[in-house]
């Protein structure tokens, strides 16, 4: 669908180019558009890497682990269905970390390394388990503690004040988390006495 709404939106804007005769600034938008793409991506490669070497470099002193313990409480009482021991717990905790420091790229791999091991407890394989989906609803809606990645994006795009949006991005994402949480848990309620 997302895919059929930028193509509108691309057919369109050439068309009104056309109707007012100025099809050479499509041609023009969609070189400079290229240009700085290329440009804030060269420039975003540092922050990332920066960013991205802090995680392992947690990783390796244990300080994800501590983490972990920090969180257990609250893990425990998302998925209860999930042992604490299990992996699925640790790359939950990885994935949700490299979230709070707005790395979605880090975020990544964790994420999917936690929905295999949650597959693994799924006793049901073709539908998702309710771990799978609090999963899902905190991974998209994971509070923001350090947008690094806006922040890079805003330093590489040249903002007087890239830090800016780190008090907005917090309380945004504050309310989402906290709204992911109600509705998994007021789904879930429903879920199981529709099914009880």
């Amino acid at each position: 669908m997302v895919n059929l709404i930028w193509l509108f939106l691309l057919m369109s804007g050439i068309f009104f180019a056309a109707v007012n005769g100025r099809i050479e600034v499509v041609t023009f938008a969609a070189l400079n558009a290229a240009e700085n793409a290329v440009q804030i991506s060269f420039e975003l490669i540092g922050i990332m890497a920066l960013w991205l070497g802090i995680m392992k470099l947690a990783e390796e002193a244990g300080i994800v682990k501590i983490i972990a313990l920090l969180v257990r409480p609250i893990t425990g009482y998302l998925f209860p269905s999930v042992p604490r021991d299990h992996p699925a717990m640790g790359a939950i905790v990885l994935n949700l970390s490299a979230n709070m420091l707005g790395l979605g790229n880090a975020a990544t791999p964790f994420g999917l390394k936690a929905m295999g091991e949650l597959q693994k407890l799924n006793p049901k394989k073709d539908e998702a388990s309710e771990a799978m989906c609090t999963f899902l609803a905190l991974n998209t809606s994971c509070i923001t503690l350090i947008p690094a990645t806006i922040v890079g994006i805003r330093t590489a795009s040249g903002s007087i004040d890239p830090t800016a949006v780190v008090g907005t991005t917090l309380f945004a994402t504050c309310c989402s988390t906290a709204a992911a949480v109600i509705a998994d848990k007021i789904f879930r309620s429903c879920w199981e006495r529709k099914r009880g």
